[in-house]
């Protein structure tokens, strides 16, 4: 294999950054910027990512004469001009730092969980003599985006699946393996695939996106696996039998994979036939005897409409294996068979299906579900409207508040001067500006400084304090505004 497509640290950030060095003010010395999710989407975030990101690019010695030079060709032939690359500051860097990044960085702890509008993290140059750094990285740092954003996501995913079961089923252990993770293939690379696979891990332990998981051994110290799998047919496992030999397909899956569970895919052909006389007719001895050993078998409609389809399979597994009533009086398929839909999920549409399968009697606890491309891919930076920007300067020795607050757009307008996070005795955080915060409370922790890592979190950490979940959220009110 080859070496990923950028090597060169001055080439992760927005070509128009290396023209910025010339033209802020005459005796700027200091800039210091920060990170939030102006709101968006989701009223509060799951913080994490950035280890990944300072541990990939930013740590150690990241520069050298080599870099600048290859840099200095690249530049000046995107802009067809020779005055626009900063040599000089750069080999600065090299000569007087050693090739580390002369930059602090102060971060609230990973797996944090959040209102949006609250700053996520700062940056500011510590040598005066290269103030320009501290927005020149605001490229790479600014996709912490993705990994917060999915990180969020799969906890909404997560707080709704839980209502659900709290209302038809006797308990929750269940939930973090209720939503599958198969974004695998539907995102744009393998990087986002590992980024987002792990993010969906602090809330969820089922995953086929195994690159997540090795995401997580190599920058969050995970030993042993984050997210678990099992060994399940797709179409092609089907229909390679032919249309006659659907049975026989089946049947070899159970007898390959005879212990534990097994998932099989049931549309290839009619799901309906299949369900009613292949799971609840020929297979069903197989089936029972599976659930005996300790094993459940996970039938998977792949097509039509998701909230019709999955009730329709419950009413037929339900007359073939029979049903249980549970303490909440919510009908229960045996713990020997289970439907999981993994077509057409996103947030709303699990709502309904979940809603639908409760109003007809269900247990939410029969069905299991599988997330793609709504999971990983259907985010941006602005579905939690995610910035960066400088908030204060020091020019010609006096500190100045920076900020902008644009007339067309009030919810674009910046935070002014030195922040602090800040959280009151009732559990509420604030964001205190103007640097009149008390740096004693506050909760952003130096995590970079000149090119080492001072703090370094593990995936257990990560989570436990993902595990917390966001104070006083209600995902159903949520949904409902969220839909009109």
């Amino acid at each position: 294999m080859v070496s990923g497509p950028v090597d060169n640290i001055i080439l992760l950030a927005d070509c128009y950054k290396s023209s910025h060095y010339k033209v802020y003010p005459p005796g700027t010395t200091k800039l210091y910027a920060y990170f939030e999710s102006r709101g968006g989407k989701y009223p509060y975030t799951v913080f994490f990512g950035l280890q990944y990101i300072l541990k990939q690019w930013l740590c150690g010695p990241v520069l050298t004469k080599e870099m600048v030079a290859e840099a200095k060709q690249v530049i000046g032939q995107v802009f067809k001009r020779d005055d626009v690359f900063n040599e000089a500051g750069w080999n600065y860097v090299v000569e007087h730092h050693g090739g580390r990044l002369p930059l602090r960085i102060k971060a609230v702890p990973e797996g944090s969980v959040l209102p949006t509008r609250n700053v996520l993290f700062t940056v500011e140059n510590t040598d005066p003599a290269v103030p320009w750094l501290t927005n020149f990285f605001e490229t790479v740092l600014v996709q912490a985006w993705y990994p917060m954003t999915v990180a969020t996501a799969s906890s909404v995913y997560r707080q709704l699946i839980t209502h659900y079961l709290h209302l038809t089923h006797d308990t929750d252990e269940m939930a973090e393996y209720m939503l599958h993770d198969a974004g695998y293939r539907g995102v744009s690379s393998v990087e986002s695939a590992a980024l987002g696979g792990a993010a969906h891990m602090l809330s969820f332990k089922s995953s086929d996106t195994v690159a997540g998981t090795s995401l997580l051994q190599k920058f969050y110290g995970l030993e042993g696996v984050a997210g678990h799998s099992t060994p399940s047919s797709e179409h092609s496992t089907v229909t390679s039998w032919g249309r006659d030999r659907e049975l026989q397909s089946h049947r070899h899956m159970l007898d390959t994979y005879h212990q534990g569970d097994a998932g099989c895919v049931c549309d290839s052909y009619d799901i309906w036939k299949c369900l009613e006389e292949m799971w609840g007719g020929e297979l069903k001895e197989l089936v029972l005897e599976r659930g005996q050993r300790g094993g459940c078998v996970y039938l998977r409609p792949d097509s039509g409409d998701p909230k019709a389809v999955v009730l329709k399979c419950l009413e037929i597994l339900g007359k073939a294996f029979g049903t249980e009533t549970n303490k909440k009086g919510y009908k229960m398929l045996p713990s020997c068979v289970k439907v999981i839909q993994a077509d057409g999920i996103d947030l709303h549409s699990l709502w309904d299906i979940l809603e639908h399968v409760k109003e007809h009697g269900w247990s939410t606890g029969s069905v299991f579900f599988g997330a793609g491309g709504a999971l990983l891919q259907k985010v941006h930076r602005d579905t939690q409207k995610c910035a960066y920007k400088v908030s204060y300067a020091e020019v010609e020795g006096k500190g100045v508040e920076v900020f902008k607050q644009p007339i067309t757009d009030s919810g674009k307008t910046s935070k002014k001067g030195r922040l602090t996070l800040e959280r009151g005795e009732d559990g509420t955080y604030s964001t205190v500006q103007h640097g009149k915060g008390d740096l004693t409370k506050d909760l952003l922790v130096p995590i970079f400084e000149d090119g080492t890592l001072l703090q370094e979190y593990t995936f257990k950490e990560v989570k436990q304090r993902a595990d917390q979940g966001p104070q006083d959220f209600d995902v159903i009110k949520f949904l409902q505004e969220s839909k009109n």
